[in-house]
C-alpha cells in the first residue's frame, strides 16, 4: 500500500503487521480505517503461508478510538459482523498481538483487548474514558474487560475514565511484557516469529479451547475441549512434529 494508506500491510516470516496510519490524527478509527483492518484480516484468514497478525499504529501512538470529528457527521468506525475497527466482534482463528506504543485509548483500547496477547511500550496508556464524554465502551471494553481483569477493576476504569500505565497493565495481567519505548513492533515481532514456528493446526486450536473455555462447566470442560482437540492429535503434523523431534530437525508443517 502506498504511504497515504489509512491502514499499511506488511509481511515478515509468516507474519503480517497491520499498521493504523493516520498519525495526525492519533489514528482514531473512521470508516474508511475500519474497513482497510477487515480487510487485512480477511488476508490473514485466507493466506496459508501467513501464521500470526500484529496490530500497531505509526508516529508512536497505538490508537486513540473512534474518530469523533466523522461521529459527529453520523458515520460509523464499524464493518458489519466485525464490529468497530473491523476487529472487535470478529472471530479470527490465527493469533493477533497488539504492539502499543503511546496510547491505547477507548475504541483503540478495545482494539488492544480484542488481540490475544499484548506488548507495551513502558510509556505507553490504557482506558476507556467513554463516559467523560457521555459514551460508554461499547466495542468490547463493558464485556470482555471484565473477563480479562478482576471485574471491579473493569468497573473502576469503565466508570471513572481513568488511564493505568504499562506497567500497572501488566501487574494485573493485560499486558503480557512490557518494553523499553519504540520497541514494541519489534518485541511483538519477535514473539509472533516464535507462534509462528510451530504448528498452525494446534497453534489454532489451542487458542480456540482457551477462548471458549471460559464459558464451560468443569463438568463439560474435558468433553468440549476433546472434541476441538481430537483431529490435532491424530494430524499428519503430529506425527511430523514427533518425526522431527526424534530426528533433531525443525519440522516441515502442512496445517492438517
Amino acid at each position: 500500500m502506498s504511504e497515504e494508506a489509512e491502514v499499511l500491510t506488511e509481511t515478515r516470516d509468516g507474519v503480517l503487521v497491520i499498521t493504523l496510519n493516520r498519525p495526525k490524527a492519533k489514528n482514531a478509527v473512521n470508516k474508511v480505517t475500519a474497513e482497510a483492518v477487515s480487510a487485512a484480516l480477511d488476508q490473514l484468514e485466507s493466506d496459508d503461508s501467513l501464521r500470526v497478525g500484529i496490530i500497531t499504529g505509526a508516529g508512536g501512538t497505538f490508537c486513540s478510538g473512534m474518530d469523533l470529528k466523522a461521529f459527529v457527521t453520523g458515520e460509523m468506525p464499524m464493518v458489519e459482523g466485525h464490529g468497530f475497527a473491523g476487529l472487535v466482534e470478529r472471530q479470527v482463528s490465527k493469533p493477533l498481538i497488539a504492539a502499543v506504543e503511546g496510547y491505547a485509548l477507548a475504541g483503540g483500547f478495545e482494539v488492544a483487548i480484542s488481540c490475544d496477547l499484548i506488548v507495551a511500550a513502558e510509556d505507553s496508556q490504557f482506558g476507556i474514558p467513554e463516559v467523560k464524554r457521555g459514551l460508554a465502551a461499547a466495542a468490547g471494553g463493558l464485556v470482555k474487560l471484565p473477563k480479562q481483569v478482576p471485574p471491579r477493576l473493569a468497573m473502576e476504569l469503565a466508570l471513572t475514565g481513568d488511564f493505568i500505565s504499562a506497567s500497572r497493565a501488566a501487574e494485573i495481567g493485560l499486558v503480557n511484557r512490557v518494553v523499553k519505548p519504540g520497541t514494541a513492533l519489534e518485541a511483538a515481532t519477535a514473539l509472533a516469529v516464535k507462534i509462528a514456528a510451530n504448528g498452525p493446526l494446534a497453534v489454532a486450536r489451542s487458542k480456540q479451547v482457551i477462548a471458549a473455555a471460559q464459558d464451560w462447566s468443569s463438568e463439560e470442560m474435558f468433553d468440549r475441549q476433546n472434541a476441538l482437540l481430537r483431529d490435532v492429535l491424530t494430524s499428519e503434523d503430529a506425527i511430523e512434529g514427533a518425526t522431527a523431534f526424534a530426528e533433531k530437525r525443525a519440522p516441515v508443517w502442512k496445517g492438517k
